[in-house]
């Protein structure tokens, strides 16, 4: 079986190559788009220029996540939390805890520093 592609004229190869660059284009500016606004998030910006102190995030962890997580961080209900920080960047560990957009987790809400010090045990694990 003999399988070959197309000629195609410089005209239609040029035409393919401006389209392909054209989506490049826009996909760049859409990641880069949502990086800006992902950054210029109040709350994140607010959280990731404090620095936590990894046991209060272990005290924070205990009282509002470990019933799900386990008292190890090893999962439960929820999923294992071991090496998350290397799994997920800090801003998609922060969205993740305060929009509770993963049922069965919860929405939870903490202070700035409170998620500092949440982020700050997290990357322990």
């Amino acid at each position: 079986m003999d399988i070959r592609l197309p000629k195609l004229s410089d005209t239609s190869w040029q035409k393919l190559v401006a389209i392909f660059l054209l989506g490049l284009a826009i996909g760049l500016c859409a990641i880069v788009g949502w990086q800006s606004l992902r950054d210029s998030n109040p709350y994140t910006t607010s959280v990731l220029a404090k620095t936590g102190d990894p046991t209060l995030g272990h005290a924070i962890f205990q009282i509002n996540c470990s019933g799900c997580h386990g008292l190890n961080a090893t999962g439960r209900v929820g999923p294992s939390l071991r090496d998350i920080s290397k799994r997920k960047s800090p801003h998609s560990l922060i969205e993740q805890v305060t929009s509770g957009n993963t049922p069965p987790m919860p929405q939870f809400q903490p202070s700035p520093q409170e998620m500092a010090d949440l982020l700050s045990y997290l990357e322990t694990l």
